[in-house]
């Protein structure tokens, strides 16, 4: 072998390398971008879409208790100005979130793969560079598992912005008017009562709000499913002697399982409170959500 083929030999590796290397790099600046973006961002386009800057989630709450109070007393089922304005702002709030975690999900699904492939591959490294790529891998694949609940929380949230509004509500106990206000709507729920335009509002958004989680969570349980039965065949296929591929696969195949039964099981208690409603959003009149 020549000088030159000896250096062109050596320089494919390395140049590979290097591409991993600002691949990962890349991927990690633009997951902290999204990130910031997730926390400042949605507020902004919220405000500016539905010409309400409420000024934070104290103001926002403020302001939603007022128009609450105005909204039970009218005994209209139509939302007044106030709650029509706040309940535009919340669900293009949740879009604007939804977007961005969603975004943030494909970088470190992305980001994750990588770096798994980087520690299956890393037999000739030191143990310290392999222990380095694990738990990057590890907390990636956590901040993907978070990302993933903060889609999913987003897209209910933007089904039913109403309901989803209502925590914001002081339900432990309040003076003055909100408190009257839930007092009323407690009593209401407890007696059955059909009559009210807006309790029946309040039922059937807080219905549609645990009916979009149902669906939501039964859909990403089928694809974890999926990916965790694909998992298993590679891990089936791979070579007893390669132990870290095998290692990585069994347990990606193990998280994928357990996070889908853990989302059957949410399917199943939302699809329970959507067909009944009232015995839940009682309960969180009473604080108990």
């Amino acid at each position: 072998m020549t000088a030159a083929s000896h250096r062109t030999g050596h320089a494919g590796p390395s140049r590979s390398a290097t591409v991993r290397g600002r691949a990962l790099a890349l991927l990690a600046t633009a997951a902290l971008a999204l990130v910031a973006a997730f926390v400042v961002v949605p507020r902004t386009l919220a405000a500016s879409a539905s010409g309400a800057d409420v000024g934070g989630e104290g103001g926002l709450a403020r302001a939603f208790r007022e128009a609450f109070v105005a909204y039970w007393s009218s005994g209209e089922r139509g939302f007044p100005p106030d709650v029509d304005r706040l309940v535009a702002y919340w669900s293009r709030y949740h879009v604007a979130k939804g977007v961005i975690a969603a975004l943030l999900l494909i970088v470190l699904v992305a980001l994750g793969a990588r770096l798994w492939r980087a520690f299956v591959r890393a037999g000739g490294l030191g143990a310290g560079r392999r222990f380095a790529l694990a738990a990057a891998g590890v907390l990636t694949t956590t901040l993907a598992l978070l990302s993933l609940a903060a889609v999913m929380a987003n897209i209910q949230g933007a089904t039913a912005p109403f309901a989803s509004l209502l925590p914001m509500l002081p339900t432990g106990g309040s003076d003055g008017e909100v408190g009257a206000a839930i007092a009323q709507v407690r009593e209401r729920l407890a007696a059955g009562d059909h009559t009210s335009p807006a309790l029946d509002v309040m039922l059937g958004d807080f219905a549609r709000y645990h009916e979009a989680m149902a669906w939501i969570a039964a859909a990403v349980a089928v694809v974890l499913v999926v990916l965790g039965v694909a998992a298993w065949k590679r891990f089936r296929r791979t070579l007893s002697a390669d132990r870290r591929a095998r290692r990585t696969l069994g347990s990606f195949a193990a998280l994928s399982v357990l996070s889908s039964l853990f989302l059957i099981v949410v399917a199943v208690a939302n699809t329970t409170t959507a067909a009944d409603p009232r015995p839940a959003l009682l309960a969180f009149f009473h604080g108990g959500w």
